[in-house]
């Protein structure tokens, strides 16, 4: 009997999963490290999947962190959010700061 092939959109959900907690684990580093608070709204505004849907499907984008973490390790995957998200973020909380849009 031939082995079935993995589904293909729970695969990419399943490393959705670990991504969603790479991601967490880096804003929460990243947050403690640059502002020494535990800032619940920044921490919001670097993982919501509205902030990440300016690069693609927010699970695809997870599970692109997933697979650099499963492959690679954690710092591979949080040297990819850094060089990806990052400055996003960054250009979107001057904003905040601002009072703009």
């Amino acid at each position: 009997m031939p082995q079935k092939s993995p589904d293909p959109v729970r695969l990419e959900r399943e490393e959705a999963w670990i991504g969603d907690a790479v991601l967490s684990l880096f804003a929460r580093q990243y947050l403690l490290r640059t502002t020494g608070t535990m800032d619940a709204v920044e921490f919001t505004a670097l993982t919501c999947n509205s902030f990440l849907s300016a690069f693609g499907p927010p699970t695809r984008m997870e599970s692109r962190i997933g697979q650099i973490y499963q492959t690679s390790g954690l710092e591979p995957a949080f040297a990819f959010i850094e060089k990806e998200f990052l400055p996003l973020y960054l250009k979107q909380k001057q904003k905040r700061k601002k009072g703009q849009p």
